[in-house]
């Protein structure tokens, strides 16, 4: 198949003007210009998305799938409250409205040109709607354990779900890692017993961190709403009893003092509140960092500094985070998102589309240590490939067509969504094992609870 379109972007080189891609089995056999590509592969099928922009697949390094049916039910809070409504929300869910909710979070991951996501769960949810719907996909089973005591029982049951996840999976699309919860809901030595059993079983690692003020304070001062929370009287505690014990330390710190980064593959979320001995201990260690921009400035929680990881050399990637939080899975939105908040906060790097374009795509391929396989067009990678209408655009976009792709285009001008050479999404039109209608009626039914 011959894949054409008036711009193909495939992001480690320069784009190509009136360009093609061909795709043979499930890898990216050739590219180059249609022209060119016509002559040399006569025989093959040619579709032609016309002014369009056919790209690598994006990589969402942070999705909540499951938390789909939330999108809009909880607005406008800062983090804190946003935290407990969303949790308490979270507690009207049964199993299967969680897999429901994950498969709508997949279906809006697909029509938004997402071809890889990186997802933690302590359902399983999201492993089972990416498994189902042909996404490509790192899955971290959470672990979490407030209680010493209780450590060893939950790392058994994550090593029990970690075993049947990857027999339920396509392993060639899907991996398995680990995560340990947040800081506010975990014991410290779970840290390094999941680096110890990742290091064993060559799992990937990821860990929120270092994401609101919150946290910041709950680990330093030993205050904030994550030490005990009290609401009409029924009390919400978030550690043992006696409270935390302040650490006088950053997140980053804390967790690299219990051995979080002793993996070889790991990744921090969110990464908003760090210092310059944070990011240095990051590079030290190679952990990797993903910004969730939106969902940052949404609650309140602040700007990350990009820029700072850049200039350390840190692998770097995007996620959309909750749609609780941001109300879609838009990782074109978070790009421009992006270029505007750290335009506006850092004046000592006006940073480029082309830069948000590596973010959202190889940036994120590096971070999940996939940049051989994923997050650009060449020959040889899987062909995980996205068309974006550019037809609407008022930018200038024969001057500089990335420019208009990061500047002016949304979820809605995506085109077609392929994973490993299958389309599994073509403009409102999903080709996917699963009754979409039928999805869409429970999530209505779901929401519903919601609002009881």
């Amino acid at each position: 198949m011959l894949i054409c379109s008036q711009y193909v972007l495939p992001v480690t080189s320069e784009p190509i003007m009136k360009g093609a891609v061909l795709v043979r089995d499930n890898r990216i056999a050739d590219i180059g210009t249609a022209e060119m590509l016509k002559l040399r592969y006569p025989d093959e099928d040619v579709i032609d998305y016309g002014l369009a922009a056919v790209m690598p697949g994006l990589v969402d390094l942070d999705t909540r799938l499951e938390y789909a049916v939330m999108r809009g039910v909880v607005s406008d809070l800062p983090f804190a409250q946003w935290f407990l409504a969303v949790a308490d929300h979270a507690r009207k869910l049964e199993p299967s409205d969680w897999f429901d909710s994950a498969i709508l979070g997949g279906l809006d991951a697909l029509s938004s040109g997402i071809t890889t996501i990186a997802d933690i769960t302590a359902t399983g949810a999201a492993r089972a709607a990416a498994q189902r719907l042909g996404l490509r996909g790192v899955i971290y089973h959470e672990v979490s354990a407030v209680d010493k005591d209780r450590i060893d029982n939950a790392m058994r049951a994550a090593a029990d779900g970690i075993e049947a996840w990857r027999q339920e999976s396509d392993g060639d699309r899907i991996t398995i890692g680990i995560a340990p919860a947040a800081a506010y809901r975990n014991h410290p030595a779970v840290y390094g017993r999941v680096s110890e059993y990742a290091s064993e079983h060559d799992l990937p690692v990821a860990l929120r961190l270092a994401g609101s003020r919150e946290e910041v304070n709950f680990v330093k001062y030993g205050s904030s709403m994550f030490a005990i929370h009290a609401k009409n009287g029924t009390l919400r505690s978030y550690t043992e009893v006696p409270p935390w014990l302040p650490t006088g330390v950053t997140p980053v710190r804390y967790v690299l003092n219990w051995g979080a980064f002793e993996a070889p593959n790991v990744m921090i979320i969110h990464a908003v509140h760090v210092t310059d001995e944070d990011v240095a201990k990051l590079r030290e260690h190679d952990v990797a960092v993903c910004l969730t921009p939106r969902s940052s400035a949404q609650l309140g929680m602040g700007t990350a500094p990009l820029d700072e990881f850049l200039r350390a050399g840190l692998r770097v990637g995007l996620g959309t985070d909750s749609p609780a939080a941001t109300n879609s899975t838009d990782i074109l939105t978070e790009m421009r998102s992006t270029l505007l908040l750290q335009r506006a906060t850092n004046a000592r790097r006006f940073l480029s589309s082309t830069t948000m374009l590596e973010l959202a795509t190889i940036g994120g391929a590096r971070a999940l240590g996939m940049e051989d396989r994923i997050g650009s067009l060449e020959i040889g990678k899987q062909a995980d490939i996205i068309a974006v209408d550019l037809s609407s655009s008022h930018h200038s976009v024969e001057t500089n067509p990335v420019s208009a792709l990061v500047n002016t285009c949304t979820a809605t001008d995506v085109l077609m969504t392929m994973v490993d050479g299958t389309v599994l999404y073509e403009k409102n039109n999903w080709h996917v094992n699963v009754e979409v209608a039928k999805n869409i009626a429970r999530v209505i039914e779901i929401r519903s609870k919601l609002r009881n």
